[in-house]
């Protein structure tokens, strides 16, 4: 789903339908509303401002994949354009990014490998429709749930620094909620009222990110034929997130260090600095002291961030588990489900190495599975079951039979439990338990 909801729309373009059947089943699982041609003339006589991507394969026989990225690149050029071929070759490669592709990938690829590509483009192109905006995100207000001795003492913490301008890094393990920290000192400070922008440095390759951040003059390089204002100046008298930033490569975090020590932007291909005022909050996903210690992370850079704050695990406050599952059952339409004594045990016996997030995941597996008015032990996930061993030959051999039709099928459930002589709902089931699913199975 897009941020507003709306489903996102993606054209795959292959004359060889078997590649795009695959494409379409891949994107299909990761939620996408997916639109096969197997002509990209055919595809030419359609709208395509209705799609958010296009990927299209570049060997085709009425118009190749490189004069159709120069048709959209003319009619529709914000519209992200991926390039797909097994005859890759530098001279194509340049000639694909040169016209403006926002990227370029070989065959053969996995699922995943496209899912993932395709993520990153539909990221970039939200940051650049913020920046268009020139405002943050419009959400629901996300909060903190829990009122434990430890996350009283968290609160406080960020309530004292909320309303400072120093920039602050936010440490803790996946799935503790650093952006929601992020987010929180930003609407507790006189802030709250500009931009808050989000950045996954992550998630964008390094001259993308540099250009999104600091953005260009026309002409600074191939293809940049309008002025790019970046996301420093469209969060002015706001506050910029820097997820992930360990991510950010050496050069990268040299020019941000000079933002923050001089607050002072300059666009790439341009000589005027501007001056923006701009509240900076970064997280880390790896452990920032060790990077520093290794010479990944400017240590120059670290200090710039004067305050630091540390989002505890799940496994250091259990006694809020019972609050955030209430909070996760009334926001889903659940409010009269509730979980037994022995249930709740389970739940507050089990470490969450995924943390917050991971706990929505299993009550969410939890509610697909049991459609009963109260959860019983039996109805959650095997994992939070200390004294169940999948290990016995019967099960192992079990696994393995489920895990031989899944493949058979191409992952098909409905297909997989006809094999097995089973319901599908008995294999979801037991797909849960031993640990099979995967990203994207449906």
């Amino acid at each position: 789903m897009g941020k507003n909801g709306t489903k996102i729309r993606i054209l795959v373009i292959d004359d060889d339908a078997v590649a795009c059947e695959f494409l379409q089943e891949a994107l299909l699982r990761a939620g996408y509303e997916v639109e096969p041609f197997t002509s990209a003339r055919e595809a030419l006589k359609e709208d395509l401002s209705r799609y958010d991507l296009l990927l299209s394969d570049i060997r085709m026989p009425d118009i190749d994949g490189l004069e159709f990225l120069r048709k959209v690149h003319k009619q529709w050029p914000t519209l992200p354009v991926i390039l797909m071929t097994a005859f890759g070759s530098l001279e194509t490669t340049m000639e694909a990014l040169r016209l403006g592709a926002w990227d370029y990938i070989s065959k053969p690829f996995s699922p995943d490998a496209i899912r993932s590509l395709v993520r990153k483009a539909l990221d970039v192109r939200e940051l650049r429709q913020l920046r268009t905006q020139g405002q943050g995100e419009i959400r629901e207000e996300p909060q903190f749930i829990g009122s434990s001795a430890v996350m009283v003492d968290f609160y406080k913490q960020i309530a004292r620094v909320a309303d400072a301008s120093a920039s602050v890094l936010i440490s803790g393990e996946s799935g503790t909620g650093k952006e929601l920290t992020a987010h929180s000192l930003h609407q507790l400070s006189a802030r709250r009222d500009k931009p808050f922008l989000t950045v996954n440095c992550g998630a964008i390759p390094e001259t993308l990110l540099e250009s999104e951040l600091f953005g260009f003059e026309k002409g600074a390089f191939t293809g940049a034929d309008h002025v790019h204002a970046g996301l420093l100046e469209a969060a002015q008298h706001g506050t910029i997130f820097l997820d992930e930033i360990t991510e950010m490569s050496p050069a990268l975090q040299g020019k941000l260090l000079r933002f923050m020590q001089n607050g002072e932007v300059r666009r790439l291909g341009g000589h005027e600095a501007r001056h923006v005022g701009v509240r900076v909050v970064a997280a880390a996903n790896r452990d920032i002291d060790t990077e520093a210690g290794a010479g990944r992370f400017r240590s120059d850079l670290l200090y710039r961030f004067v305050v630091r704050l540390q989002v505890p695990p799940l496994r250091a406050h259990r006694e809020d588990i019972p609050q955030l599952i209430e909070s996760f059952l009334k926001k889903w339409g659940y409010p009269t489900v509730r979980i037994s004594d022995e249930a709740m045990e389970l739940f507050m016996g089990y470490d969450w190495p995924g943390n917050v997030r991971e706990l929505e995941n299993a009550l969410r597996q939890t509610l697909l599975l049991s459609p009963f008015a109260v959860i019983l032990p039996e109805n959650l996930p095997g994992k939070l079951h200390p004294d169940r061993t999948v290990g016995s030959p019967l099960e192992t051999a079990e696994r393995q039979q489920i895990l031989q039709a899944l493949e058979t099928t191409a992952w098909n459930q409905s297909r997989a439990a006809q094999r097995l002589g089973i319901d599908r709902k008995t294999l979801r089931t037991k797909i849960l338990r031993y640990g099979l699913a995967k990203e994207g199975l449906s």
